[in-house]
């Protein structure tokens, strides 16, 4: 039977990844809807959006992932007050293109 010290590198991961992954489908809804609308500028936020989700998916997921395997048998604290500040930057950023997109699409 695996205990929960066992499991939670691998919990850890997948809560960035779906993170990331939340992140990625904003941007492909904001792109859907800049292609639907014809409009450019709409698809530069769409881009931005996925490069910040490809950002937590193959930069800060690794790198957490790595920090909570590493210090876990150690008994060591495995907060990450830095990472943990750059996720949210992450997704606020997404919300505001979300809502860049929406108003956009509604007034345009």
């Amino acid at each position: 039977m695996t205990t929960s010290a066992e499991t939670q590198p691998e919990r850890t991961a997948l809560a960035w990844q779906r993170t990331g992954l939340g992140v990625l489908a904003v941007g492909g809804l904001v792109g859907h809807g800049a292609l639907k609308t014809q409009q450019p500028v709409l698809l530069a936020v769409a881009g931005g959006t996925a490069l910040l989700g490809l950002a937590i998916l193959g930069g800060l997921a690794p790198v957490r992932y790595r920090q909570v395997r590493g210090r876990l048998p150690a008994g060591e604290v495995t907060s990450a007050p830095g990472l943990l500040i750059a996720a949210t930057a992450v997704v606020v950023l997404a919300s505001v293109a979300a809502a860049v997109a929406v108003t956009a699409l509604v007034l345009g």
